[in-house]
């Protein structure tokens, strides 16, 4: 067991700093003259807009690799991207960020989309936790109280899932345009809990306690469903769902989201109460692994609708919340399962070619070359 750890860790290792971190150092180039998207084939788009969720990940990503390994080239990187997300994706006016931003820097959508806001704020807490930057601090504490004083919705117990440049209602508040027009959402509040989390990390106020503590409830009291063990997706304002499909990679990834939370918080009867729901979505999420190791994208169990793509993101969170519930558990068989989904990941979504990984790879195997090749650094 050890012996394979090992090996694990190695091979992880040299995928981040051999594979995904050069390819994004040199995606980025000087920080400001890169391109805002890569399409499947390795070509760039450089007439492509730049989204504050591309960016706020970004300035994760190099935060986080800077902070585990020290490299001065990632917190060179970090620096760059910081400046770019503070200078041009930000909202003096009203606050929070904007979705997106022409090529040329001039604001294309100004909507206050939580989710995007809520990764600014993750971005912006690791870049804290790798630098402890004060003024990044207060660039990551606005973000949080802008989603208090704009997006928390006291009435209804959640986060509205978007808003106008200048906080009003907005009426088509979809994340895309696969993702129904609901007023509240799973993937939003995911991550919501996940950036607070973080912030709560380097900025240990009660309030951000408070928010952590509640979207843990959210996720346990309202999202959760104790007769499929699966995650709702979408509801109305009356938390209300809105159909009943099942996403597996939201599952796993909900599993340990939530399990990092309860860690961070260390509250004890908020732990005793949610850790029953953690153990269940990682064993739930099971229900859409394939025998090759891989986890399906989604199903709905009442039309019969599936998607058996498997999406780069969610093989990740299946490596990731697997090995988790190993850890929790000691049941060898979430380590085999975790295994499993890594080795999936290096056969078949590794782009040999031209770095990084695949979008996804079809039902039928094919890779899927025709959807955007980039729009996040893979999160290993």
């Amino acid at each position: 067991m050890e012996k394979l750890l090992a090996q694990w860790m190695n091979g992880l290792s040299e995928e981040l700093t051999g594979d995904i971190m050069p390819f994004w150092v040199k995606f980025l180039g000087d920080g400001v003259h890169f391109a805002g998207r890569i399409d499947g084939c390795g070509n760039a788009h450089p007439e492509a807009g730049k989204s504050a969720v591309l960016i706020a990940r970004m300035l994760w990503a190099f935060s986080a690799a800077y902070r585990t390994t020290g490299r001065t080239e990632y917190l060179d990187a970090a620096c760059k991207v910081r400046e770019f997300l503070t200078s041009r994706l930000t909202d003096r006016r009203y606050g929070g960020v904007y979705w997106e931003i022409a090529s040329d820097g001039e604001p294309v959508s100004c909507k206050k989309q939580s989710y995007a806001i809520g990764f600014a704020l993750y971005g912006l807490s690791e870049y804290v936790r790798a630098t402890g930057d004060p003024a990044a601090l207060e660039e990551a504490v606005s973000m949080f109280e802008a989603l208090e004083k704009h997006a928390w919705d006291a009435g209804r117990g959640g986060y509205t899932e978007a808003l106008t440049r200048d906080w009003r209602p907005l009426e088509d508040m979809r994340l895309s345009g696969k993702d129904a027009n609901t007023y509240f959402s799973m993937n939003t509040h995911l991550h919501l809990l996940e950036p607070y989390t973080n912030l709560l990390r380097v900025w240990p106020d009660e309030r951000v306690a408070g928010a952590v503590r509640r979207l843990v409830h959210i996720h346990t009291d309202r999202m959760f469903n104790s007769a499929t063990g699966h995650l709702d997706l979408f509801f109305d304002a009356g938390w209300q769902p809105q159909g009943r499909t099942v996403s597996f990679g939201h599952d796993i990834e909900a599993s340990w989201l939530l399990d990092e939370a309860l860690a961070v918080l260390g509250d004890p009867q908020a732990t005793a109460d949610a850790v029953p729901v953690v153990e269940a979505l990682a064993r739930s999420a099971a229900a859409g692994l394939q025998s090759d190791g891989s986890l399906i994208y989604e199903c709905d169990p009442q039309t019969g609708y599936t998607d058996a793509d498997r999406h780069w993101w969610v093989q990740a969170e299946a490596a990731v919340g697997f090995f988790n519930m190993y850890e929790r558990t000691g049941d060898p068989v979430f380590l085999h399962r975790s295994h499993d989904a890594w080795q999936y990941i290096r056969t078949h979504l590794l782009d040999v070619q031209n770095g990084e990984w695949f979008w996804s790879v079809r039902a039928d195997g094919t890779v899927n070359l025709s959807l955007i090749h980039i729009s996040e650094p893979t999160r290993l």
